[in-house]
């Protein structure tokens, strides 16, 4: 893609025309690889978030298998009734730590209490009443919510500006000497509308390249 062309999708063209910055990145990763995982339900997808917080990917990935493996599963999330009747020292023996076992448990009785949706009440939902509705989960906050959105339920337009990958990303990108605030950096981002999950995603690839070098 020649450097004075501007790419054909809708949502790359539209960011390389809200910053220039953006083009020599796409062209260097390529297309977006942001793909929902459209057989998860949002509850499962809530509960792998949080085991997934903090962690490198191939430890969570280790925790899951893990915690799959107690109810004789290998690919299925157990059911809520079944994650609460299962004994915290047990939760805490796949990895958890007691935090993330006390989230997992409030995610779970959520879905039992009608709290967490389906997918099609999702649906009728937009972003910010699914963040305010789930945010009230214990140990829940924004971000895992945002995560679900962008990762299952496929928004196109969700910025986690809380994301230390995303705001590390727009400092490399930028060349700054610091990560914006998070308030800074979704004043920003109001330019990127409407594709600012597509804009999230190639800020964690920045920083993915430069610790390629």
């Amino acid at each position: 893609m020649p450097a004075t062309r501007l790419p054909t999708d809708p949502a790359l063209r539209h960011l390389c025309r809200a910053d220039p910055d953006w083009l020599p990145v796409i062209r260097r990763v390529g297309p977006c690889g942001l793909t929902p995982d459209n057989g998860r339900s949002p509850y499962e997808a809530l509960a792998r978030a949080v085991i997934y917080q903090q962690l490198h990917g191939r430890a969570a990935a280790a925790i899951t298998a893990r915690l799959l493996a107690l109810y004789g599963k290998r690919e299925r999330f157990p059911q809520p009734a079944a994650l609460l009747a299962t004994p915290v020292d047990t939760l805490r023996a796949c990895g958890l730590s007691a935090n993330k076992v006390a989230t997992l448990q409030g995610i779970a009785e959520g879905k039992l209490g009608g709290v967490i949706p389906t997918r099609s009440q999702a649906a009728r939902l937009d972003d910010e009443a699914l963040i305010e509705r789930l945010t009230t989960l214990r140990g829940v906050g924004r971000w895992t919510v945002e995560m679900l959105l962008m990762h299952t339920l496929n928004r196109p337009d969700v910025m986690p500006a809380g994301d230390f990958g995303v705001r590390e990303g727009w400092r490399l990108l930028k060349g700054l000497p610091a990560q914006p605030a998070p308030k800074a950096l979704l004043a920003i981002s109001e330019a990127w509308r409407p594709y600012r999950s597509t804009a999230a995603w190639y800020l964690w690839r920045v920083v993915d390249l430069s610790r390629e070098g």
